[in-house]
C-alpha cells in the first residue's frame, strides 16, 4: 500500500473523542493571556499559564503567526415579503485580489454561502446600510452556483468602499459550535492583537491568547516574531463527514509569505514555532511550491497551488533549502517582495514535517482535519493522551478555550 493509499484510508472515527458541551468555552477569559497552556514534548503533559510561553519556547526561536483579520462576513438581507436571507461571504471573485476588492467603491463579486436559499426566488435583494453620512442601499444579485455556494454580485452607490459597508452592516461570523449568536464583545475577542490584513471568515484562534505584553516579553527574550497570511475559509468549521478522509475535499485558501521570511527560513538558523494550524499549513506548503517551481520555473499562479494530496505523492527530490531558494528566485524574477498563492494542503498522519519545530494551537473538534494535523505532528496516538489529560484537568476547548505548546 502506498503512502497516499494509507492516508486516504484513515477512518475519521479513529479521531473521535467525547466533548461535553460544557467543556466548550463560549467566551474567552477576561484576560486572555491567563488561560491554561498544556505543554507536551512527547513525554508527560504539564500545565502552565499562557503568559509563561515566552520562557517555554526554544531558545532563539522564530515565532511565526498569521496576521489575517476576520471580516464581518455575515450579511442579513430582508426580502420584500419579510423573510431573511443570510449571505456568508467566503472569498472574492471580482476583483479576485483581497486588497483590491475591499477598496472597490461600486461593485464586487464574492463566492458566498446562502442561508434560506430556496426562499430567494428571483431578482436582487436590498439592504439599507446606516453610515454617519447617511443611508446607502446595498444590492445583492445571485449568480452561478458552485457546489454548495453561489456567486453573488454586490452593488451600491455613494463612493463608499466595500470594506466600509462590511464594517457597518456585517457580523463577525463566530463558529457555529459556540451555539450562540454574535455579541458585541466578539468584535474584539475574535481578533488577534496583531491582525491587520482583512480576509478571513474565521479567526486563527491559537493567536487569540497573545497580548501586547506577552509579545513584548518574547522580544525581550530574543524570540524573533514574523508574520505571514492565510485567509481562513469557512471550511475550517466543517467536520469530516465521510468515513475515510480520502473522500473529504479540502478547501482552497489564500496564502501570502514575505520574501524576507523565506530568506530567514532558508538560512535555518532558528527553531520555527508556528502559531496555529493555519501558520503550520502555510509554512509546510512552501516545500511543495518550491518543488513545483523546480519542475517548472515559469509556472503561473494556478499551476503553483498546493493540492490536497501532493505531499503523499511527491518524492523528496530536493532539500527544503533548495525549495525555498526556488521561491525566492521566482520572486526576484517577477519583481515581487512576497509570495502570493493558494493551498489545499491536508496534513494527516503520514505527513513529513519539513519546517515546523514546534506549534502553539488550541484544542480542536472531534473528527476534524485540525485534529488530524495535531495527530500527524505528535505521532501515533499521542494526541489521545494529550486530550485525555486536558479533559481530566479542566481545560476549556475550541476557539475561545485553552492552548497547547507542542514541541518535537
Amino acid at each position: 500500500m502506498t503512502t497516499l493509499e494509507r492516508v486516504r484510508a484513515l477512518c475519521i472515527e479513529d479521531y473521535n473523542y467525547p466533548l461535553p458541551d460544557e467543556r466548550i468555552a463560549k467566551h474567552p477569559l477576561a484576560r486572555r493571556e491567563t488561560c491554561k497552556l498544556l505543554c507536551y514534548d512527547g513525554h508527560e503533559p504539564t500545565t502552565h499559564r499562557f503568559d509563561e510561553v515566552p520562557a517555554l519556547l526554544p531558545q532563539g526561536a522564530m515565532l511565526v503567526y498569521n496576521n489575517t483579520r476576520v471580516i464581518n462576513a455575515r450579511l442579513r438581507f430582508t426580502k420584500p415579503t419579510g423573510g431573511t436571507i443570510e449571505i456568508f461571504c467566503l472569498e472574492p471573485i471580482a476583483p479576485h485580489d483581497y486588497q483590491l476588492t475591499f477598496q472597490t467603491t461600486d461593485t464586487c463579486s464574492w463566492l458566498c454561502l446562502v442561508g434560506n436559499n430556496k426562499r430567494w426566488k428571483q431578482g436582487p435583494l436590498s439592504l439599507d446600510v446606516k453610515l454617519p453620512q447617511g443611508i446607502v442601499t446595498l444590492h445583492a444579485e445571485r449568480g452561478q452556483q458552485r457546489g454548495n455556494a453561489f456567486e453573488i454580485t454586490f452593488s451600491w452607490q455613494g463612493g463608499y468602499t466595500w470594506a466600509t459597508l462590511l464594517e457597518a452592516v456585517g457580523e463577525i461570523p463566530i463558529p457555529p459550535y459556540l451555539n450562540r449568536g454574535t455579541e458585541p464583545s466578539d468584535a474584539t475577542d475574535y481578533q488577534t492583537v496583531y491582525s491587520h490584513i482583512d480576509g478571513s471568515v474565521a479567526a486563527p484562534t491559537a493567536g487569540l491568547h497573545f497580548t501586547d505584553d506577552v509579545l513584548a516579553r518574547c522580544d525581550s527574550m530574543g524570540i524573533a516574531r514574523r508574520e505571514l497570511t492565510l485567509h481562513v475559509g469557512a471550511g475550517t468549521f466543517q467536520p469530516v463527514k465521510s468515513e475515510v478522509i480520502g473522500d473529504h475535499a479540502m478547501h482552497r485558501e489564500f496564502i501570502e509569505v514575505p520574501r524576507d521570511l523565506l530568506v530567514e527560513l532558508a538560512a535555518g538558523e532558528r527553531p520555527v514555532v508556528a502559531v496555529g494550524t493555519t501558520s503550520v499549513r502555510t509554512l509546510e506548503s512552501l516545500y511543495y511550491i518550491g518543488v513545483l517551481l523546480h519542475d517548472n520555473p515559469e509556472a503561473g499562479p494556478e499551476e503553483l497551488t498546493v493540492t490536497q494530496w501532493m505531499p503523499y505523492t511527491t518524492a523528496a527530490t530536493i532539500t527544503m533549502r533548495d525549495a525555498l531558494r526556488h521561491i525566492i528566485d521566482h520572486l526576484d524574477r517577477t519583481g515581487a517582495n512576497r509570495y502570493v498563492g493558494a493551498t489545499e494542503l491536508m496534513i494527516a498522519p503520514g505527513f513529513r514535517f519539513g519546517l515546523v519545530d514546534a506549534m502553539i494551537t488550541n484544542f480542536h473538534q472531534p473528527q476534524s482535519t485540525l485534529l488530524l494535523l495535531v495527530s500527524a505532528f505528535l505521532g501515533g496516538d499521542r494526541w489521545r493522551d494529550v486530550y485525555r489529560y486536558a479533559l481530566d484537568n479542566g481545560y476549556r476547548f475550541l476557539s475561545y478555550g485553552d492552548a497547547c505548546l507542542f514541541t518535537k
